[in-house]
């Protein structure tokens, strides 16, 4: 079927109940062209011929023209826009005509590391050119011929901080050489993780500075609103920008799709999974080439089932999951098996968001909006490239976000991307930083250019918790720290994992799980999938963080409630709103599992609740919070609305939009609302960064809290829902049960709220 025959082709099926609420169309572009102001090498320019590429998109051109002129390069352009070419163009240039040249090539995934080995060998075929993958799977008895001869490395930021920093000595020679740093899918460094790699990059310009090296970056990333702010705090260093996009795409049909309402008070609405899979399944069906994107591992697996119960063989066997915790061989197998049109259909995490080569695809679903705008479109992008049609969904799930963007569909389409938040200087993650560099090399008050203002207060900390020693101008670990980056997990604030096992099989390991997630995905009673299969947690042992699983057939799943506390710690900033104050300050949150509720899988119907005794986690972190205006408390008493129920939605809804502004997920988030907060003596809605130290989400809410404010009234008001639904108020993480809200005094909080802005337009 012609792809985008597919829509009137799906509004004339039974299961069609006018879930189509917008259909945009984007229409094809032509590519435009630069020139390059120094020939490229012979050997190259042949390659690029025998590729069919005779001249370089604009943004490649400029990209080359730039890094060439000696500064640093950051290139924002969509997916499939040729970012790669950029990169490998000026390295392999280098090797070829600058004498002994070497190059880091840093990849968010192993995968993706993997895969551009493809692109780069191609270009590099007609030459010699010593180039390796140098991950956790290669094999120990390659590892010394790559560091004494591989000309580019490809690797990733965790095996940079744990195999090769610690060990620099043994990359003498290539650090000594080292010319280019390339960091590809440089969105996706933001949060912790980013925070991690930001001090990660810090570590490796300063032990690049050890052997006198001091390579230039050349960085990619996928269209964000502060792509120079983001780099530049990324890397620490200056930056150029290249964001005008030359590259040609065919036409693309994006299909606004949401789950029919099935109770009109509550405005509740179909199961989204169920969507999904009968989506998948039709595309599939009709011989569509398809990936179909689900937010978490569980819903990947879910999706998948449901898919699988609607095809009839051979169609069945055409069609797989993918996520992370699948093994190396599991992953590349379904890669090829897509790549080659093995498979019509994949569903998967967002592992394949990033630039995996997996073929010519015609369609994409995304199964809920994906957190960010920048991330909408990295998986749409996935289908269609430079020719012919193509066809993207995106589900609206029943909850503020994305039914906003149901209502809104202006604000995906010519809306401003996020920004991209990191916050290198939370001194969590730069003291376990420090105390790496002091193993890599012991450190001097010079390291301060490489690690910022923060690193004297860092250094004191570390003194005073007997971690480090000064001794003649220099700092030290102490004897009882040996390879401190073993404690370091660059993608998480908890240097601890859970494991799974299945105790119906002897114990055998089926996954790892973070401990800062792990209470409330891997409590006891708790329904876990791992490769399509359900298990049911039947032991969490806290002391020897393992979690001991049986196989199980129940049609629920399950879903934590937490409850949550928190404490102000210090003000840092506090400004006046023309009815309110606002402050930016830090806190102490205290966090409890408390119980969690069954749900059946198709219907999202809750069956039943059970409580749970687990201990609470506490953490610091930043957090925004601001005063009720005296105005809204006399018109809610008045009213005889429910004052703590109106700041509980507030609170909820807040949460929801703040994604609106900042390359975030709703679990990055935490909030309490309180009539009475013993802090400050009055009624208080805290929204708090929920990592230790704080990523810099809270910070960019405090700073645009009067647009927070207004999306936040705007989506209130634009719902049906007569109390408060999924949709508006209501948080699926509430730990009280979403009890009380009330959707009326929350319209009556944020219009005094937002009165003096409303009346400026």
């Amino acid at each position: 079927m012609d792809t985008l025959a597919f829509v009137p082709h799906v509004k004339g099926l039974p299961s069609y109940k006018n879930q189509i609420v917008h259909a945009e169309y984007l229409p094809p572009k032509e590519a435009s062209y630069g020139k390059l102001e120094k020939p490229l090498h012979s050997s190259l320019e042949l390659a690029l011929k025998r590729a069919g590429i005779s001249a370089l998109y604009s943004h490649q051109a400029a990209a080359v023209n730039t890094a060439s002129s000696g500064k640093n390069v950051m290139v924002v352009t969509p997916a499939a826009s040729g970012k790669t070419l950029c990169y490998n163009l000026l390295v392999l240039q280098a090797i070829l005509t600058e004498k002994g040249s070497r190059a880091l090539y840093l990849f968010p995934t192993k995968a993706l590391a993997q895969d551009q080995l493809r692109s780069l060998s191609e270009l590099a075929s007609s030459h010699p050119i010593r180039y390796a993958t140098f991950d956790g799977d290669t094999l120990q008895q390659e590892r010394g011929q790559i560091k004494r001869a591989a000309q580019i490395v490809l690797t990733n930021p965790d095996m940079l901080h744990l195999g090769i920093l610690p060990h620099h000595q043994s990359w003498a020679r290539f650090f000594r050489r080292l010319r280019y740093v390339v960091i590809d899918e440089t969105h996706i460094y933001r949060g912790v993780f980013g925070s991690h790699v930001g001090n990660t990059l810090r570590r490796l310009r300063r032990v690049c500075s050890l052997y006198d090296a001091n390579p230039q970056f050349i960085c990619c990333s996928a269209t964000i609103a502060n792509p120079k702010e983001h780099i530049e705090r990324l890397v620490g260093l200056p930056f150029e920008v290249i964001d005008r996009d030359g590259s040609p795409h065919g036409g693309k049909e994006f299909i606004l799709w949401n789950p029919p309402i099935i109770d009109e008070a509550k405005s509740t609405r179909r199961s989204s999974n169920t969507e999904a899979s009968f989506l998948f399944a039709e595309l599939v069906r009709q011989g569509i080439r398809t990936l179909t994107f689900a937010r978490t591992r569980k819903l990947t697996e879910l999706i998948y089932n449901y898919s699988k119960q609607q095809l009839a063989e051979p169609l069945t066997d055409r069609i797989k999951p993918y996520r992370a915790g699948y093994l190396p061989e599991e992953r590349r197998q379904i890669e090829q098996e897509l790549f080659q049109g093995q498979l019509l259909g994949v569903v998967t995490t967002t592992a394949l968001e990033l630039g995996i080569d997996i073929g010519d695809l015609e369609a994409t679903v995304l199964t809920g909006y994906p957190g960010s705008i920048a991330s909408t479109w990295q998986q749409a992008g996935r289908s269609g490239r430079r020719e012919g049609d193509s066809l993207s969904f995106l589900i609206g799930l029943d909850n503020p976000l994305d039914q906003y963007f149901m209502h809104h569909p202006e604000s995906l389409f010519h809306k401003n991307f996020e920004n991209a938040l990191t916050n290198p200087d939370n001194l969590q993650v730069l003291k376990s930083h420090i105390l790496c560099s002091a193993w890599e090399q012991p450190l001097t008050q010079a390291d301060e250019q490489f690690f910022g203002a923060s690193f004297s207060r860092a250094i004191a900390e570390l003194e005073e918790e007997n971690k480090l020693r000064a001794q003649g101008g220099r700092w030290y670990l102490m004897p009882t720290i040996s390879y401190p980056t073993e404690g370091v997990n660059i993608r998480s604030t908890s240097p601890y994992y859970y494991i799974i096992v299945d105790a119906s099989q002897g114990n055998q390991q089926l996954e790892t799980v973070e401990a800062s997630v792990a209470l409330s995905q891997i409590h006891p009673g708790a329904i876990y999938l791992h490769q399509g299969e359900s298990y049911l947690v039947t032991e969490l042992d806290l002391a020897a963080r393992t979690a001991y699983v049986v196989p199980t057939t129940v049609p629920y799943y399950t879903q934590a409630r937490e409850l949550t506390d928190i404490r102000i710690v210090g003000t840092i900033r506090e400004k006046a709103t023309e009815n309110s104050n606002v402050y930016l300050g830090e806190v102490e949150v205290t966090s409890t599992v408390v119980g969690f509720r069954k749900k059946l899988q198709f219907t999202e119907e809750v069956i039943g609740e059970e409580p749970l005794d687990l201990p609470p986690q506490f953490f610091d972190t930043v957090a925004l919070w601001f005063d009720i205006p005296d105005e809204a408390t006399k018109k809610l008493a008045e009213a005889e609305l429910d004052f703590a129920g109106g700041l509980h939605a507030v609170e909820h809804a807040s949460i929801a939009m703040l994604p609106l502004f900042a390359l975030c997920d709703r679990n990055d988030l935490g909030g309490v609302s309180t009539p009475f907060h013993p802090d400050t003596g009055k009624a208080q809605i805290f929204i708090y960064d929920a990592h230790p130290g704080g990523v810099g989400i809270a910070e960019k809410g405090f700073e645009l809290i009067q647009q927070l404010w207004q999306e936040t009234l705007r989506l209130i008001m634009d719902c049906p829902c007569e109390e408060g639904c999924p949709s508006c108020i209501q948080s699926p993480k509430c730990g009280n049960n979403n009890q009380p809200l009330d959707k009326k005094a929350a319209e009556v909080i944020l219009k005094a709220l937002t009165d003096a802005t409303q009346s400026k337009r």
